[in-house]
């Protein structure tokens, strides 16, 4: 099983930027930096797992249906056998 997801320092610093800006210009709030990383932070460990377990969902619903037009595409190649 893997453990907690990771977020490099710049890439966690730029979606924290990017959900301050969000609360500004969508929500009227102020939010000082540091805040925003801990409200990213908060975000993160209460909801990120639903989206990561949906995400991984969609994958394997995705890949199976790619394995179910497999399938199809080769239970079209069969020939009928001699009776």
């Amino acid at each position: 099983m893997a453990g907690r997801i990771q977020f490099d320092r710049a890439e966690r610093e730029a979606l924290a930027r990017r959900l301050v800006k969000q609360l500004r210009d969508e929500l009227d709030v102020e939010v000082a930096p540091m805040d925003g990383q801990r409200l990213l932070d908060l975000l993160s460990e209460t909801l990120g797992p639903a989206w990561y377990n949906q995400g991984l969902r969609d994958a394997q619903a995705a890949v199976q249906a790619r394995i179910d037009d497999i399938a199809e595409a080769i239970a079209g190649l069969e020939r009928a056998e001699p009776r």
